[in-house]
């Protein structure tokens, strides 16, 4: 698995998340808020994220993130610790 496919992982759960987002051309400095995520709608989508790669990290460790692009390079690196 690449960033890239994290990258992916991450807009496919955005938009299960948020339905509002289906037709959204994601980039990745998109800020999930700035798409209507709320708080909860963001910590969902990043549980799903890890679940689909088998990856269990405490939520903080992946706050850093300001973009969705920084959040799949985080989730890409714990992978890569692991």
């Amino acid at each position: 698995m690449n960033k890239t496919d994290v990258f992916t992982l991450v807009v496919n759960h955005s938009r299960e998340v948020v339905p509002e987002l289906e037709g959204h051309d994601f980039q990745r400095t998109d800020k999930l808020s700035e798409l209507g995520a709320n708080s909860v709608d963001r910590a969902e989508i990043m549980m799903m994220t890890m679940e689909s790669v088998s990856l269990r990290v405490p939520l903080l460790e992946l706050s850093g993130a300001t973009n969705i692009g920084e959040l799949a390079d985080l989730i890409y690196e714990k992978l890569s610790d692991a």
